[in-house]
C-alpha cells in the first residue's frame, strides 16, 4: 500500500495536541425558500425603480440559486463596450396562463440614471446559475443562464450576446444537469462544461464546448460509465501530477453512487476508467462523495472495505474501514491512506502507516463512541482510541473533564478523542500520541 508523508501535514495540526479546539453532498436548495430577498444598493435601486417604470410594480425578482451571481441583479460589462449593463431577473405577477412568467430584462446607463431596454422572456420558471465568460480564442462575451421548472429537475441552458442594446437569440440551447465554466485543459482558454443524465436511450455524457474565432462552436463529447440520470457530487482536481480533471459522483442505485473522472487533452475528452466495470468498481453508499483528503489538489476516491474481524457477520451489522484511493500518472487508482469514515458526524480518521491491518474498529454503544482497537488472531485486542461527537456543551465539558481532547468543533457538534493509558500492555509498536491524533483527523463540512 502506498502511503503520502503525513509529516507534511503535521505542522497544520500542532495546535490539537494541546487539544484546542478549530473552528470549523445534491445541488442547493432554493433561496426563495430559505431566506428573505437582500436589502438592496443604492445602484440597484435606482435600477430597480426603472424597471418598475418601465413594465410596473407587479413584479417579483428572481434570485439564481447558485455560482458567483446570486442576485436578481447583474451589473457587468457584457457587451464589451467598457460600460457596465444590468441584467434582471423578474417574473410578473399577473401573468396570463400560457406566458411564460420568467424574463430578462437588459437595462443601461446613461450618466447617472439606468434606462430600460430589451426584455425576453427565459425558458423555465427558475434560474438556477448564471455565468458571463469568454469561451475558447473568441473575444465576445457569453451570457450563459440556466433555467429550469418549478420543480428544478428539468433544467435548460442557454447562451446569449449582448449587441447593440439587444439580447440575440440564443447561440446555444440545451437541457443539461450541470454546467460550468473552466479551463480543463490548461491552455488559458475557458470551456463550457455540460454534464447530461441518460435519457431515451442516450447515456449521460460530458461535453466541452470552445469557440473559435469565427464565433464557431467546436465540442468535445465523452460517454460516461453509466445509465446516470443524477449526480451528486461535482468537483474539480489533479488528475496524476499535470492533467486537471472532473470527478463525477453520480448516483448509480438506491442508497449509493460511483465514480467517473474525465480530463481534458489537445481538445479530447478521456475518461480515466476505460470500461463501465471500472467505474463500477468505485460503487460505494451515498454520501461518500470524492474529497480531497490531504489538501494537496487531487481527490480522492473513498472505496469502503468490511473491518477486520466483521467478515462473519450479517451485512447491516458490519462496520466498515473507507480507503482514499488516488488517480497516478498511469491514470491507475493507488491507494493513499485508510480511515475510519464518519459520514453521519462528518469526521475522517485517517489510520496511522504503522496501523495497517494490525487495527480494527468497534462502537461502544454504551458510551456511543468509536472505538480503535488492535486486532490479530485473538480478534479485538487492547482499545488504542475513542472519538466521541458530542451534540451539546454539558456532554462536552462532561468527557473534557473525563480527560478527553477537544480535537474540533463545528456549529453545536464538538469532536473528542481519548488515548487509553497502555498499563500493563506489552508494546506492540501500536500506541499513539495526542500528536499522532491530531493529524489523523479531517473535517467535512
Amino acid at each position: 500500500m502506498i502511503f503520502t508523508d503525513m509529516k507534511k501535514i503535521s505542522a497544520f495540526f500542532t495546535a490539537l495536541i494541546t487539544g484546542a479546539a478549530l473552528s470549523g453532498c445534491t445541488f442547493g436548495a432554493s433561496i426563495d425558500t430559505l431566506m428573505a430577498p437582500p436589502k438592496l444598493s443604492v445602484e440597484q435601486e435606482q435600477i430597480y425603480s426603472a424597471l418598475k417604470n418601465s413594465i410596473g410594480s407587479s413584479i417579483s425578482l428572481k434570485y439564481p440559486k447558485s455560482g458567483k451571481y446570486l442576485s436578481a441583479f447583474i451589473i457587468e460589462d457584457i457587451d464589451g463596450d467598457g460600460v457596465n449593463e444590468a441584467l434582471v431577473f423578474y417574473e410578473r405577477n399577473n401573468h396570463a396562463a400560457d406566458e411564460n412568467p420568467l424574463r430578462i430584462k437588459l437595462l443601461e446607463k446613461e450618466g447617472d440614471h439606468w434606462s430600460s431596454g430589451y426584455d425576453t422572456a427565459a425558458a423555465g420558471s427558475e434560474v438556477e446559475k448564471v455565468m458571463i465568460s469568454k469561451l475558447g480564442s473568441n473575444n465576445r462575451i457569453n451570457i450563459i443562464i440556466g433555467t429550469s421548472m418549478i420543480n428544478r429537475s428539468e433544467k435548460n441552458v442557454s447562451i446569449y450576446n449582448c449587441v447593440d442594446g439587444v439580447l440575440e437569440e440564443p447561440t446555444f440551447s440545451d437541457s443539461y444537469a450541470f454546467i460550468d465554466v473552466k479551463d480543463l485543459d490548461m491552455d488559458g482558454e475557458m470551456e463550457f462544461l455540460r454534464l447530461t443524465s441518460a435519457s431515451g436511450g442516450e447515456p449521460a455524457a460530458a461535453e466541452a464546448y470552445k469557440l473559435d474565432e469565427d464565433g464557431i462552436y467546436h465540442r468535445a463529447f465523452q460517454p460516461l460509465s453509466g445509465s446516470f440520470t443524477e449526480f451528486d457530487n461535482i468537483s474539480y482536481g489533479k488528475v496524476g501530477s499535470v492533467k486537471t480533471g472532473l470527478y463525477i459522483d453520480a448516483v448509480s442505485g438506491t442508497g449509493s453512487i460511483q465514480t467517473d473522472v474525465v480530463y481534458m487533452d489537445d481538445g479530447v475528452l478521456h475518461k480515466v476508467f476505460a470500461t463501465p466495470e471500472e467505474s463500477e468498481a468505485t460503487i460505494r453508499p451515498a454520501g461518500c462523495t470524492c474529497f480531497d483528503v490531504d489538501g494537496d489538489g487531487s481527490p480522492e476516491i473513498p472505496l469502503q472495505s468490511v473491518a477486520p474481524g466483521y467478515e462473519v457477520y450479517e451485512e447491516g451489522e458490519q462496520l466498515r474501514l473507507t480507503d482514499w484511493m488516488q488517480v497516478n500518472d498511469d491514470f491507475q487508482l493507488e491507494r493513499h491512506y485508510t480511515s475510519y469514515y464518519s459520514v453521519t458526524d462528518g469526521y475522517i480518521f485517517l489510520f496511522p502507516e504503522k496501523w495497517e491491518g494490525k487495527v480494527s474498529v468497534k462502537r461502544d454503544i454504551v458510551n456511543d463512541e468509536i472505538v480503535f482497537c488492535t486486532y490479530g488472531d485473538e480478534g479485538m485486542g487492547r482499545e488504542l482510541l475513542h472519538i466521541f461527537c458530542a451534540e451539546d456543551q454539558p456532554s462536552r465539558d462532561d468527557r473534557i473533564s473525563g480527560g478527553y481532547m477537544l480535537m474540533h468543533t463545528k456549529g453545536e457538534s464538538s469532536y473528542l478523542a481519548y488515548i487509553p493509558p497502555d498499563s500493563d500492555a506489552e508494546d506492540d509498536g501500536l500506541s499513539i500520541t495526542a500528536g499522532e491524533a491530531a493529524v489523523g483527523f479531517r473535517f467535512r463540512d
